[in-house]
């Protein structure tokens, strides 16, 4: 299933030029136009699926074979030191494009790029409530 007013299935089908690093049935991975370092690539499903909510099971795993698979390719030929996988889902979570998918940041000495959190302090009573709360 494709939405006719996405962007990004529209790119990921071939209906809006990309510079296109991969491409099968399923994907296509691109690089993205807004950087945040030099290989920053959006792996994106050919079909629409809003977020990781939507996303089937075994297209989940198929992303992570992807971004393993381009993560190696990142590494050898751009020579990169690490990356970041960053997956959002929601608008409060940084989501602005609604279609699923999957930045893969190659990272280098340097590169101006703060991809984190600050940790917070938590007591082993809260985490035990939370582990309650998800594990039932």
């Amino acid at each position: 299933m494709r939405e006719e007013n996405c962007i990004f299935c529209r790119i990921a089908n071939g209906e809006i030029p990309s510079k296109t690093l991969y491409e099968d049935e399923k994907f296509r991975v691109i690089l993205d136009l807004g950087p945040a370092t030099n290989g920053h690539a959006l792996i994106l499903p050919k079909e629409h699926y809003a977020d990781l909510f939507e996303l089937p099971k075994e297209t989940a795993g198929e992303v992570m074979q992807l971004a393993q698979r381009m993560a190696g390719l990142m590494k050898d030929r751009l020579g990169c030191e690490g990356l970041n996988l960053v997956q959002n889902n929601g608008e409060l979570a940084g989501q602005t494009v609604f279609h699923f998918h999957m930045h893969i940041i190659p990272r280098y000495p340097a590169d101006g790029q703060k991809i984190g959190w600050k940790p917070r302090e938590v007591s082993q009573e809260e985490l035990e409530d939370i582990k309650n709360k998800i594990t039932g």
